[in-house]
């Protein structure tokens, strides 16, 4: 069976000739037959802080934009400040490191980030407003540019009717701007009362003003995210649920239009096709769920080297699950090549050494081993924005590749994002 898997792996490989954009593409021309049909291309990562990760998804975001005629860039990144960033890539607005800080994730204020949104503006140079590449943001969390937006509408545009409600609803909501998900866990929900209260006000009373109500709807599923558990019986409740079924409502709301075509960043986690964390709904699942094939989740994987992460202190800490647990600075982390013998990253690496693409819907017609394969229970490596201080090279999470995701891009050897430093 390893044999006709490991052989089948490296006969249906697509060795990659580069991971940076601006080349050559023959290599990446089996793609056109591979996304047929597909509306939505899921581009995972490992690790929030692998430099050609970074680099190889701004080289397939160039082709797909170029060749295939994907129109947005989707990003696991402030829904609030997505906008600046969108108004600089269409139309020069303001200043590219100014505007990906303002997204308030340390993993994408990246060298590697900022030369993919400087790609997209020279790109859109020239363009009429239809042919454009657009970016957009699609998480409810760091929303800030959301009330600020509300609160100058309001002092330009005063409601005529309960100004005095809704100052004070607004000054409620301030706390939203610092607060992270999960960290003001409250059954009443009281901050999602008050949060709806001021939606439903400026529905009423500012019905044409579309991007303020926009603004007010994050601010609702913000509050959402910050008064929900972090863990509970049911896994559908947890902020973690809650915080993909937004991802993906945002993206499902761009496919509204039918010619729109997208491109999804985020973490392997998110855009496998299953659940992730003991039974979270991932923002794939809901995906697939809705748009069926037109939905290609390709995960990326690395065989050894470093990557950024934040650190955790040892414990216990104070407050329990309240608040997330407490980190050190961003550091570089460092991963060999001895992973288990059933890791995929293993499997991938002893079929093919390179870096290279596996398309797992060709998987179809494979022999009955590699099927099995498939669908069997594996491990792959997986880390977030923060790992473990001690054990993280242990990090490794269940997968089965038949169910979670549709391809799999093997990069050999991983090196540390690089930040910007201002």
């Amino acid at each position: 069976m390893s044999d006709e898997v490991t052989g089948w792996l490296a006969r249906t490989a697509l060795p990659l000739s580069g991971l940076t954009a601006g080349g050559p593409t023959s290599d990446l021309q089996p793609l056109k037959d591979v996304l047929d049909g597909v509306r939505i291309v899921g581009l995972g990562e490992a690790t929030h802080g692998t430099r050609e990760f970074f680099q190889l998804k701004h080289r397939l975001l160039e082709y797909l934009v170029t060749e295939l005629g994907f129109s947005v860039l989707a990003m696991e990144a402030s829904a609030s400040a997505g906008p600046a960033v969108d108004a600089y890539v269409r139309q020069g607005v303001g200043d590219a490191a100014s505007v990906l800080a303002g997204l308030g994730f340390w993993t994408w204020r990246t060298h590697e980030v900022l030369e993919m949104i400087e790609w997209m503006r020279d790109y859109n140079r020239g363009r009429t407003e239809g042919q454009k590449v657009r970016f957009v943001g699609i998480d409810p969390q760091k929303c800030g540019s959301s009330l600020a937006v509300i609160d100058s509408f309001l002092h330009n545009f005063p409601l005529n009717e309960a100004p005095d409600r809704v100052a004070g609803l607004l000054s409620t909501l301030r706390v939203l701007d610092k607060a992270n998900p999960g960290s003001h866990p409250d059954p009443q929900r009281r901050l999602v009362h008050d949060a709806e209260e001021l939606l439903e006000l400026l529905r009423e009373r500012a019905p044409e003003a579309a991007d303020v109500l926009r603004h007010a709807r994050i601010l609702a599923q913000a509050a959402d995210l910050v008064t929900r558990t972090r863990q509970h019986t049911d896994p559908e409740q947890t902020v973690f649920a809650a915080r993909d079924l937004y991802m993906a409502e945002a993206v499902g709301e761009l496919l509204d239009d039918p010619s729109a075509k997208v491109a999804l960043w985020a973490h392997n986690g998110h855009i496998t096709k299953s659940r992730y964390g003991g039974g979270v709904p991932a923002l794939g699942q809901h995906l697939h769920t809705r748009h069926g094939d037109a939905y290609y989740a390709l995960g990326l994987l690395f065989g050894s080297g470093s990557f950024r992460a934040r650190r955790m202190w040892p414990g216990p800490w104070p407050g329990g699950r309240r608040s997330c647990p407490r980190a050190g600075a961003v550091v570089t982390n460092r991963i060999g090549r001895g992973a288990r013998p059933d890791a995929v990253e293993v499997r991938l690496a002893t079929a093919n050494p390179g870096n290279h693409l596996v398309d797992l819907r060709s998987a179809a017609d494979a022999p009955t081993a590699v099927r099995e394969w498939l669908n069997g229970c594996h491990v792959m490596r997986s880390f977030g924005a923060v790992v473990p201080r001690w054990t993280y090279r242990l990090n490794l999470s269940p997968v089965s590749l038949a169910d979670e995701y549709d391809g799999l891009a093997y990069v050999a050897a991983s090196t540390a994002s690089e930040p910007l430093r201002r």
